[in-house]
């Protein structure tokens, strides 16, 4: 059977015949051709790992954006939590004062009465002078009018019945807000032709209430129809609209394919730590692009609003109250970003990276030896640990990326924490590991618990 075996391998057509029968300059051939192929993949791989960089630098601003709008606008929660605080903006609040309490005079006749009062004089008998006095009460009534209005209307505006009402009208009005943005409906927040409109009717009425009991009978005549305050006009509005709605479509999925593309990038990367950190500092980098676009918006968008449709303060208040939140996922996304990328690079070869290296595991190993001399020794679970380093390291990190990703709207504060305890637990994870009781090994021979 051995013998037949033996002539089964080097029988006709059998690797042994097949090599044997190419000679020196066919092998050298061969072999031209295999590296040949190989350089030719390794090309593919680069082709492939850049244009997945590209897309995801392209779908990762993009991505940020979408998830704020979604979570802006589908989340009722993140509505209300997003514009609570203009109610308690000094300048916004300043606005609707005086807003309310033009509106509120504009309805007060004080020509009427102070004809009224100089016909009563007249009709009475009044000398003269008094009745051509009384002709000029005009402008000095008009000022005391508007100044107790504005009291009164500053009172209700400032107050925690307004703060309250402003909640619960918004909360209400997460319907409109989602209309506004969409197209397909209206409500507290309006898009009439090139026109966004916030309807103030809840303070109105708040106002009406209490000008009525301070004896200004004249308050229940405030129109209906002038119920609202003009947010911003932009010939861009429907342009806009079309976008926040694609936005809104996918902004569950478009953040899913950005980090599946850039996990594609690093997977297709002849070199994937390299790979790992240009995705990482494409990434940084739009979003710092991102963060200077907002900034230019935001001059844009309080160049577009005239003074007398609102107060340039208020209009920055408002800017900046809205998206503070897509403000604080842009910078957590670059502290992750810059976080990965110095991860990746101390992951390699470079001088400084092995020096870190070098001094960490010098410490882990100090700190494990002193817990053995003090008679706290891992055994075999140290053993365990150290044999499988790598594969505990990786568990550590992936965790906490995965807690970052599940985590409702991270911000940089949660990162620092996330990052604290991952490398607590390396850190950790390395004395124990060192901790097993075992003598030193010589040096230059390595650790007997390490394969």
């Amino acid at each position: 059977m051995g013998s037949d075996n033996a002539s089964g391998r080097s029988g006709p057509g059998g690797p042994a015949e097949t090599a044997g029968a190419l000679s020196a300059e066919e092998r050298a051939d061969y072999d031209r051709l295999r590296r040949a192929a190989h350089v030719r993949h390794r090309r593919l791989r680069r082709v492939a790992a850049s244009v997945l960089l590209v897309l995801t630098l392209v779908l990762a601003p993009l991505a940020v954006v979408a998830v704020w709008v979604h979570g802006t606008v589908a989340d009722t929660d993140r509505y209300v939590q997003t514009v609570a605080p203009l109610a308690s903006e000094p300048a916004v609040q300043s606005a609707l004062v005086n807003r309310l309490t033009d509106r509120v005079v504009a309805e007060v006749d004080v020509q009427a009465v102070t004809d009224s009062l100089t016909k009563l004089l007249a009709d009475n008998g009044a000398p003269p002078r008094v009745v051509d006095t009384s002709k000029s009460l005009t402008g000095p009534l008009r000022s005391a009018v508007q100044t107790v209005v504005h009291r009164i209307v500053n009172r209700v505006v400032t107050s925690d019945v307004f703060r309250e009402a402003w909640v619960v009208g918004n909360r209400r009005a997460q319907a409109a807000v989602v209309g506004m943005l969409t197209g397909e409906g209206q409500g507290a927040l309006k898009a009439t032709g090139d026109t966004v409109q916030l309807d103030i009717g809840v303070v109105i009425d708040q106002v009406k209430k209490r000008l009525a009991d301070a004896g200004f009978e004249k308050a229940s005549a405030i129109p209906q129809v002038d119920r609202s305050v003009t947010l911003f006009r932009t010939d861009k509005l429907a342009k806009a609209q079309t976008l926040m709605r694609l936005l809104d479509i996918v902004g569950t999925w478009l953040p899913v394919l950005a980090l599946a593309v850039a996990a594609a990038a690093v997977w297709a990367a002849p070199g994937h730590r390299v790979m790992l950190m240009a995705v990482s500092i494409g990434i940084g980098i739009m979003m710092i692009v991102l963060l200077v676009g907002l900034a230019v918006v935001r001059g844009v968008y309080l160049d577009s609003v005239p003074p007398a449709t609102l107060p340039r303060d208020a209009a920055a208040a408002i800017y900046d109250t809205v998206i503070r939140f897509l403000r604080d996922s842009v910078r957590t996304l670059l502290v992750v970003s810059v976080i990965t990328a110095l991860a990746a690079y101390l992951y390699g070869p470079g001088p400084a990276a092995r020096t870190v290296r070098s001094v960490a595991q010098r410490g882990a190993t100090a700190a494990g030896r002193g817990l053995s001399r003090v008679g706290v020794r891992t055994g075999h679970a140290g053993e365990w640990l150290a044999r499988h380093r790598s594969w505990t390291s990786g568990g550590t990190i992936a965790a906490g990326a995965l807690a970052l990703v599940l985590w409702n709207h991270p911000t940089v504060g949660v990162v620092a924490v996330v990052l604290v305890l991952v490398v607590a637990v390396l850190a950790v994870t390395a004395v124990l590991a060192a901790a097993t009781g075992r003598p030193a090994p010589p040096a230059g021979e390595p650790h007997p618990s390490v394969p």
